[in-house]
């Protein structure tokens, strides 16, 4: 099988996803078309360069529905000869792009391609699209769902963690996004976004709060409380699917999980044969990608059981791998993470 590589990455700087937000101006098809151009510009790359861009889009509805990825292509200044799929794999939908990409490489369809996503939360609210789990109640019934705030209070309370442990945690995430901006960390990979003039919308990360600590935090009530407790109920929901349970303890708030944000980011991914014909140097090679589902209860466990199932694929273990990357939907994700794994906070997003 090929080889493929990362030859190059970067993103927008994330914007608040709100009207009063630095990127609410621009839609999602602009944002997309000016990270695609920023791409194909820094690697001197010719419009027809790639195969494919894959784009991955969670609310795939209005201004970001019927393919965006096609209509960034056309807006962009790739050549109209290439193609775009877009793909929803709910939160890992982004990754899910660039592991597609991958694979393709790998199993020989082609060279070269571009994966990435986009996301305008602040111009298309989450779940404005609708969910069949959601929506439908027999599905809903059978499944238990609850929203994920639930899940994520689940997960503290079924592994114990407390809301000390899931602050200290959020402190210390943006202790390190500050200190990664001070050590221009993000020099390479941050792209300034421009409007139609050519103006700087934004240049730096805006959905960032340095200032954070216990106090603060301390200071905020729990997001999911009413709802788990009081209408429309969801915590009796997921108690019937984990009836040992006495009740679910909700620490978390604003503070500790993921915020609404706008922003896009993309890959270019191809193997040796792409990186000797363009003069480029990979950053690094994609050995393995994996996928997988679990409980949707709970759902937010899944970093667990697929990093056990792509470390046995890719006949490694824990202790190969030096640096982890998990997402910090809530701070409990991470949290069961390195618990389950027995991994230092020091080797997790880092």
């Amino acid at each position: 099988m090929t080889d493929a590589y990362i030859y190059d990455a970067l993103r927008t700087p994330r914007g608040k996803g709100h009207k009063d937000g630095a990127l609410h101006e621009l839609s999602a098809l602009r944002l997309s078309a000016q990270t695609l151009n920023a791409l194909k510009e820094r690697n001197n790359l010719s419009g027809h360069a790639v195969e494919d861009v894959i784009w991955g889009n969670v609310t795939q509805v209005g201004e970001q529905g019927g393919c965006l990825a096609r209509s960034a292509v056309l807006a962009s200044d790739l050549d109209q000869s290439i193609p775009g799929l877009a793909i929803n794999r709910f939160c890992a939908s982004g990754l899910e792009a660039v592991n597609l990409a991958a694979n393709q490489v790998r199993g020989g369809a082609g060279n070269g391609y571009i994966a990435g996503g986009v996301e305008m939360m602040g111009r298309v609210p989450m779940g404005s699209d609708g969910a069949a789990i959601a929506v439908d109640p027999s599905l809903a019934m059978e499944t238990y769902f609850v929203p994920q705030g639930i899940s994520a209070d689940l997960i503290a309370t079924q592994y114990g963690f407390s809301r000390n442990d899931a602050d200290a945690l959020a402190v210390e995430s943006q202790r390190r996004a500050k200190a990664a901006w001070e050590d221009h960390r993000f020099d390479k990979s941050v792209m300034t976004v421009r409007d139609q003039n050519g103006l700087t919308i934004l240049d730096r990360d805006e959905y960032m709060r340095p200032e954070t600590n216990m106090q603060s935090l301390g200071a905020l009530k729990p997001s999911f409380k009413d709802m788990g407790e009081a209408m429309p109920g969801f915590d009796k929901v997921a108690l019937m699917r984990y009836p040992h349970l006495q009740r679910i303890d909700h620490i978390h708030h604003a503070g500790n999980s993921s915020g609404i944000v706008d922003g896009a980011a993309a890959l270019l991914i191809g193997n040796k044969a792409f990186g000797q014909e363009h003069g480029l140097n990979p950053r690094a090679r994609i050995r393995a990608t994996a996928k997988i589902g679990t409980d949707p209860t709970i759902m937010l466990t899944g970093p667990v059981p697929v990093t056990e199932k792509i470390l046995k694929d890719a006949g490694m273990n824990i202790g190969d791998i030096d640096l982890f990357e998990v997402n910090e939907a809530f701070a409990s994700v991470v949290l069961r993470f390195m618990q389950a794994f027995d991994v230092d906070h020091d080797k997790v997003n880092v």
